[in-house]
């Protein structure tokens, strides 16, 4: 009886996770820190951004409003989500629908709460994000421009609202912001052909749905070139320093997956292609250590000589 209590809390736990995607709250706390130390605010010791009360505010708040996200798009894509990912929507059924939207309500209060503890305009941020992916969950995402542009602009605001936090309003990061929104763009337009059945069926015009898989993969190809160009700009910047390598790589990757995406058809391609642009904005995550190789020789003498 006691092992199945345990068992039954494990997979509500697991559930849990998967609703909120754990996995990508984690990805986007060590983006933000990682974000926050290299590029953000170069010229501050890494011990002091990592123990900023305020910044470790800013970034609670960010992973409550970003799962509480997860949680209310999952609830209205309950029925797509059971054509187009059915071993994770069973898994997502585990914990009940009505501890699921009292943990979306307690996450969003804890969020807007935490905005708080640093400022008023945080907080009103927060609360204007709140609404926003309740709004695109709930309406935009239904239509193929509004929902292409807001699922792209809401999953980079969590960087924005680091990027006014610290006031650097410097060109790269303006640049490196166009290249993120893009390839995101285009990951999300994949994931609409990928998922085209559970749209139909839950009356989504996404873009696949309204102007058909081949003006959707030349649209691809446009953003994929606009994207290249950001690129090229990104690796004129001498400051972004062994961080070429990356951009080097994502060139050669923008276009290899342009050119699959053309001969794609199948479900299980575009998953590829979707997966591949994922891990692609992982590596891009982890790189950003390698901004600028001089300031983590500065950063770690002066953290031992900190701890020394």
């Amino acid at each position: 009886m006691e092992n199945g209590k345990k068992t039954s809390l494990f997979y509500k736990i697991f559930s849990l996770l998967s609703v909120v995607r754990g996995y990508n709250i984690l990805v986007l706390v060590i983006a933000q820190y990682l974000a926050s130390i290299y590029i953000f605010s170069p010229k501050k010791s890494i011990p002091s951004v990592l123990f900023d009360l305020h910044l470790f505010f800013v970034v609670f708040a960010t992973v409550c409003v970003v799962a509480g996200g997860y949680i209310i798009n999952n609830f209205y894509d309950i029925k797509a989500d059971k054509i187009n990912r059915p071993y994770k929507s069973d898994l997502d059924s585990y914990v009940k629908q009505e501890t699921i939207l009292s943990i979306y309500f307690f996450l969003n209060i804890v969020g807007v709460l935490s905005g708080f503890l640093v400022s008023w305009k945080a907080a009103l941020f927060f609360v204007s994000y709140i609404f926003s992916i309740w709004f695109y969950s709930h309406k935009l995402k239904r239509y193929p421009l509004t929902g292409l542009m807001s699922a792209s602009l809401l999953t980079i605001l969590p960087f924005f609202v680091i990027f006014v936090y610290f006031k650097n309003f410097s060109n790269i990061i303006f640049v490196h912001a166009i290249f993120l929104f893009l390839v995101i763009m285009v990951r999300e337009l994949i994931k609409d052909l990928e998922n085209m059945r559970g749209a139909v069926a839950s009356n989504y015009k996404t873009f696949p749905v309204a102007y058909g898989e081949r003006n959707t993969k030349l649209l691809s190809i446009i953003i994929l070139f606009l994207a290249l160009f950001t690129v090229i700009n990104l690796l004129s910047h001498p400051a972004i320093s062994f961080m070429k390598y990356y951009f080097y790589l994502v060139a050669v990757s923008l276009i290899i997956i342009g050119v699959v995406l053309l001969k794609s058809s199948k479900k299980e391609e575009y998953t590829i292609l979707h997966t591949t642009l994922k891990i692609l904005l992982l590596i891009g995550v982890f790189s950003l250590v390698f901004i600028d190789t001089s300031l983590i020789i500065d950063r770690v003498i002066n953290t031992l000589k900190l701890v020394n």
